[in-house]
């Protein structure tokens, strides 16, 4: 694996794995639809070397219209399925102004899978604004800053969310904006626990 700093993100050049292929595959559509995303969560520490396991990818996307949102459903509809429903309505209406995130995979396929949703609370607002673009060889996908993804991780608080933050800050720490993260962690209060990153 081979991550440099570039504008506005990072360059990443690595052996695809299926779930990199999978995402690549996802978002080319929300491009090509101009629908703003950001990646949050377990993937982003995948992506970035963990070696772990993930069945879904958490997605927020930018809040929009009816309209918009059947076009993205007929374009996603040509690769993927909805795990949810087969109504576009239902699943606009039920689903997306419920604050409850639709899945979406291969057809005929469980896993992997697609978890997306809109913003709900600041932070999700804030992450979307302010998403990290990742070149993955040669093609374009959108994270959360990784000095959310770290307080954020300890936040949830599981063995395996402490231990994706604990790498994300190992291939990350001569990178990272120390203020920033360390203004998340008081907002999430996690200070304590993000105080073991930093000694």
């Amino acid at each position: 694996m081979e991550l440099s700093k570039i504008p506005g993100g990072y360059a990443l050049d690595k052996e695809l794995n299926s779930l990199d292929r999978f995402v690549l595959d996802y978002v080319s559509v929300l491009d090509r639809e101009k629908i703003g995303y950001v990646i949050v969560s377990g993937y982003v520490a995948i992506l970035f070397g963990r070696s772990r396991s993930s069945e879904d990818v958490d997605m927020l996307i930018g809040k929009i219209g009816r309209e918009k949102f059947f076009k993205l459903w007929e374009d996603l509809s040509c690769k993927f399925e909805c795990l949810n429903t087969r109504d576009p309505a239902d699943a606009y209406d039920e689903y997306l102004l419920n604050d409850t995130a639709l899945r979406f995979s291969y057809p005929g396929k469980f896993i992997p899978n697609m978890e997306a949703k809109f913003p709900k609370k600041p932070l999700d607002f804030w992450t979307l604004e302010h998403s990290q673009k990742v070149i993955l060889n040669k093609r374009m996908i959108r994270i959360s800053p990784i000095e959310v993804q770290i307080p954020f991780k300890l936040f949830l608080g599981s063995e395996k969310d402490i231990e994706d933050a604990a790498h994300l800050y190992e291939v990350f720490k001569q990178r990272l904006d120390i203020g920033l993260m360390e203004d998340f962690a008081r907002r999430l209060d996690v200070e304590k626990e993000m105080r073991r990153f930093l000694k």
